[in-house]
């Protein structure tokens, strides 16, 4: 479960870049708690992360969709209940492949 203190490193600059982080709560950061519940459920892709490159792109998820399936920032969105069922098939050895 995401946490309030999760969040999601995004800054080229930063060693942590393209991981996930906890902050502290004074500390500011990319969040990974939202009010529109977007990140409830998340699947991390592995973009970019095997080397790390700064600026080649960071944070690309499959998370749930707005309810008008507006579009994302470079992720993959889906309805709760496509997620759920995602989720239930899913096993460490999937492969997700976005063409």
């Amino acid at each position: 479960p995401i946490r309030r203190e999760d969040a999601w490193r995004e800054d080229p600059a930063d060693r942590h870049y393209n991981q996930p982080i906890r902050l502290d709560r004074e500390q500011g950061g990319d969040r990974l708690t939202r009010e529109d519940h977007l990140y409830d459920f998340i699947v991390e892709i592995d973009h970019n992360a095997a080397p790390r490159v700064a600026g080649r792109g960071s944070a690309v998820f499959l998370h749930l969709a707005r309810p008008n399936f507006a579009p994302t920032a470079g992720c993959v969105s889906m309805t709760k209940a496509s997620m759920l069922r995602l989720l239930r098939r899913m096993s460490p050895q999937t492969r997700i492949i976005i063409e």
